[in-house]
């Protein structure tokens, strides 16, 4: 039997431990830098998601009945174990998405370690309303949904497993969460730690499998809400699926965000914005700035040093420390990234980034730059989910504005200036869930996360998802003798 490096004991994580099922159908796990298969795994068969919904279903009343100060504490301890084990689920990431372990080493598990955290300390604070009604007077219960289902992308996996996994179980759910199949690894190790930490055995599931899973799991009448990161066409299935049972949704859908940098702007912060929001994690995140609007009379300026930093970029070994971008996470959306570059220049926007010299092998693509692009054009309008930058010129903030909003999506959006005044007028007229002033792309887990329009509904993170994952009871208490006129 051939022996693969990153082979996890099962494919499944069900009840508290793995779970082998060879009725389901095999899929291959990618190194994307090498191409080599790094483990071999099999699809949820319809008894492995039964046996999910079933032991979540039990471990969520278990759960539900500890107090919220020991469920904290389980969050934390799983914290803590992440943080121990840093290396070791970097690496793993690293091997499983191509990005480079400079980046995994700081943004993905450790991150999601922060995330328990957070709501691991919100637990115990998660109280309701007293509501004084003269004599008589009513309070709110916050309830549990039940069991929730995560269904995750392939560019940050261990991340979002917690992000969604963290707010879920504070507020006293149980999770099943479905990897993305190109990234299905790092969220076992989730899963073994939780248990480790003291959940209770089946309360955070882990169900592999393609899109007939996910929607298989969308449409379980056992599962009381769906929170999903992925693509819009994705989320608009997923949704109306969901929809058709009244279940409760949290969409994190795609982007095609504007970054305004204004005249007055530090033009080396707001290249560093620019560049942070187009080639981070090879450009594979859903709040990239891919429309970077810049005032006339600092394009060039701008585009010269932007072309002068991009050329220092190392491209290479995820495995080597000073690597700074990797492959993307596929032959094939490499390919689909290389369709979007060739429309660029068949439709007349100017490349100033030449090609930075790339390893062998499919699945890589040099970080590129346009200028010279207009707002009709397809790399303009369309989610790309690549490194390539898109250079816009603008006169008037009036303009930016208007043009910033001239698109279906809202998920994020960016001004560098340094009237401190014109950044909070022109954020506040952005169409955007998430902005910022001077900075792009950081995401505390303090902050909320998601978008408006077709980029999403609900929010990650923050006091505001645990509105998202728990539902109000009132309850009116009467003190006196209850009568009607009847």
């Amino acid at each position: 039997m051939t022996q693969f490096p990153c082979q996890p004991v099962a494919s499944h994580y069900i009840g508290g431990g793995y779970l082998g099922d060879a009725a389901g159908a095999p899929f291959d796990c990618i190194n994307p830098a090498t191409g080599d298969v790094i483990a071999r795994l099999n699809g949820a068969s319809p008894s492995i998601i039964e046996r999910a919904v079933a032991c979540a279903g039990d471990a969520q009343a278990i759960w539900a009945a500890r107090s919220p100060a020991e469920r904290g504490r389980v969050l934390r301890r799983a914290a803590d174990l992440i943080r121990g084990r840093n290396e070791e689920l970097s690496v793993l990431e690293s091997l499983n998405t191509g990005k480079p372990v400079s980046e995994t080493r700081v943004a993905d598990a450790a991150s999601g370690a922060d995330c328990l955290e957070y709501f691991g300390c919100q637990a115990a604070t998660l109280t309701a309303d007293h509501i004084p009604l003269g004599g008589d007077w009513a309070y709110t219960m916050r309830e549990p949904l039940g069991v929730c289902l995560g269904i995750g992308a392939w560019n940050y996996p261990i991340q979002i497993a917690c992000w969604k996994a963290a707010p879920a179980l504070a507020c006293g759910n149980a999770m099943i969460f479905k990897p993305s199949e190109l990234t299905p690894l790092t969220a076992l190790k989730l899963a073994e730690i939780l248990t480790e930490a003291g959940a209770p055995p089946g309360l955070f599931n882990v169900v592999q499998g393609l899109r007939d899973t996910g929607a298989a799991l969308t449409s379980h009448p056992g599962i009381a809400k769906v929170s999903l990161t992925g693509s819009v066409p994705t989320g608009r299935a997923v949704a109306a699926a969901a929809a058709g049972q009244m279940k409760h949704i949290t969409m994190e859908l795609g982007g095609k965000s504007p970054l305004l940098v204004f005249d007055d702007a530090a033009i080396d912060s707001a290249v560093s914005g620019a560049i942070l929001g187009n080639f981070y994690s090879t450009g594979q995140i859903c709040s990239n700035a891919t429309r970077v609007f810049v005032q006339k009379g600092i394009k060039e300026a701008f585009l010269a040093r932007l072309a002068e930093r991009t050329a220092k970029i190392r491209v290479g070994d995820p495995m080597d420390p000073e690597t700074q971008i990797g492959p993307l996470v596929s032959a094939a959306q490499a390919d689909r990234v290389n369709r979007y570059i060739a429309a660029a220049e068949s439709e007349g926007a100017t490349r100033v980034t030449p090609p930075l010299p790339l390893p062998e092998g499919p699945a890589w693509v040099s970080p590129v730059v346009f200028a010279g692009v207009t707002d009709g054009m397809t790399i303009a309008r369309e989610e790309i989910f690549g490194p390539v930058m898109s250079v816009l010129e603008f006169d008037t903030e009036e303009e930016a504005v208007a043009r910033a909003n001239s698109t279906e999506f809202g998920l994020a959006a960016g001004v560098f200036t340094r009237d401190l005044a014109r950044g909070h007028r022109v954020v506040s007229q952005l169409r955007a869930g998430t902005c910022w002033i001077n900075a792009y792309n950081l995401t505390p887990v303090e902050m909320p996360f998601g978008g408006v329009g077709q980029s999403g509904i609900g929010r990650e993170n923050a006091r505001a998802a645990i509105e998202h994952f728990s539902q109000l009871k009132s309850v009116y208490v009467a003190m006196s003798s209850f009568e009607n006129d009847y």
